[in-house]
């Protein structure tokens, strides 16, 4: 059994992911978010959690770890999410910080929502009519506007190219990101098993035969 199941307590979501994810990407999966990216360089980290119960379960602190929890403090249970790797099976039950700056924003937005909606409804007819159509030709033009600007022949080619490239530039990110003490050694000479143009090459003697 390589399966984990994890549990995110404050979000009450859980699910299972395979032995090798960092809690961080656990979360994700699961649609947990942290209040903002953490910044490596500068040594910000926004994903300290809390794990109630599988610690034994998670690759040991890292050297990011000491010296944040050095200086912020640490329960003994805290753990930064994109440090933190599972390595063993079984069960881990995490503790996410609570988000006040989120609840704080939900509120403004919904302050926002009501006072538009008044104000619509304190409008004249007249207005409302004048304000709907506005929206509706921004809408219209927009659309319009995109359609013109994607080809159909070439629309869905460049859907898939941007498809892998956003998932090249993830994957990128989320390496860099790594704990310096999870990161496998390149075996030498590996980088240069495949000669630039090899295939080229291959193809021309082929049909030289």
């Amino acid at each position: 059994m390589n399966d984990v199941e994890i549990r995110f307590d404050r979000e009450k979501l859980e699910g299972i992911v395979p032995v090798g994810t960092y809690l961080a990407d656990a979360a994700k999966r699961l649609g947990v978010r942290f209040g903002s990216d953490c910044d490596q360089e500068a040594g910000e980290h926004f994903c300290s959690v809390t794990v109630i119960s599988g610690s034994d379960l998670l690759s040991p602190l890292t050297a990011t770890e000491n010296t944040y929890f050095s200086a912020h403090g640490n329960t003994g249970k805290q753990r930064l999410a994109d440090q933190a790797k599972i390595i063993k099976a079984g069960e881990i039950v995490v503790m996410t910080t609570e988000k006040k700056t989120e609840k704080a924003t939900e509120s403004e937005v919904d302050d926002k929502n009501e006072k538009y909606k008044k104000d619509f409804a304190d409008m004249p007819l007249e207005k409302k009519i004048a304000s709907l159509v506005q929206l509706e030709a921004i809408a219209l033009g927009e659309t319009f506007s995109f359609i013109l600007n994607s080809p159909y022949m070439i629309f869905d080619k460049a859907m898939d190219v941007m498809a892998e490239f956003g998932l090249r530039k993830e994957d990128a990110a989320r390496r860099s990101t790594r704990p310096e003490e999870h990161v496998p050694e390149t075996p030498a000479g590996e980088e240069k098993a495949k000669a630039p143009g090899g295939r080229k090459r291959a193809h021309k003697e082929e049909h030289a035969e």
